[in-house]
C-alpha cells in the first residue's frame, strides 16, 4: 500500500476510493493555531499513534504539535 501519496494533502480532498482504501490508518495533522494556515495536511501517515509520531520526529518535527486522527470511509 503506498502511503506516500497523502502526505500534504487535506484529509477533506482524499476521494472516496482513497478513503476506502486507507480506513483505519492514522493521520498527523497540525494543530490549529493563529499562526499556522487553517487548511490542514497530513503530515504523517502509519498504522498506528506511534508509527505517525515516529514518522514526525524523524523529519525534526514535535508530535505534540499534532493531532492523531483515524481515517475513516
Amino acid at each position: 500500500m503506498d502511503i506516500s501519496g497523502l502526505i500534504g494533502r487535506s484529509p477533506d480532498r482524499l476521494t472516496l476510493v482513497e478513503r476506502r482504501r486507507f480506513i483505519g490508518l492514522w493521520v498527523a495533522l497540525e494543530l490549529y493555531t493563529p499562526e499556522t494556515l487553517p487548511l490542514r495536511r497530513i503530515e504523517a501517515v502509519g498504522r498506528n499513534v506511534i508509527e505517525c509520531a515516529r514518522q514526525l520526529k524523524a523529519r525534526g518535527l514535535d508530535p505534540g504539535h499534532f493531532e492523531f486522527v483515524a481515517l475513516r470511509g
